[in-house]
């Protein structure tokens, strides 16, 4: 079976993933049968060759859930983005409770 995942590069606490396609039985860092593009998850960058990966999805190859997100998010033209960072909107209760007091 053949599957469409990333393989970690770059060095401790520093990393970076190329989108692969290879073989299951391979190990993660093994040599894959093609390379559809990049992520850096420090800079956000992406760098995606959509329509390969869709054609190899076509014929048969299954998308880890991590690459399916990054599928996703691609542009069409294998340009390079820049994705956004979520930013949560996440209060302790102390700051919960003043914001609730100063909104009545």
């Amino acid at each position: 079976m053949v599957k469409i995942r990333l393989k970690r590069q770059g060095r401790k606490h520093r990393p970076f993933y190329r989108i692969v396609v290879t073989d299951i039985r391979n190990r993660r860092d093994g040599a894959p049968l093609s390379e559809l593009g990049y992520y850096n998850p420090i800079s956000k960058e992406l760098k995606l060759d959509k329509q390969a990966a869709l054609d190899w999805i076509s014929k048969g190859a299954q998308p880890s859930d991590t690459a399916k997100k990054l599928i996703e998010k691609a542009d069409e033209g294998g340009n390079l983005i820049k994705l956004e960072s979520v930013k949560r909107d996440k209060l302790s209760k102390k700051a919960a409770e003043k914001a609730k007091a100063t909104a009545e």
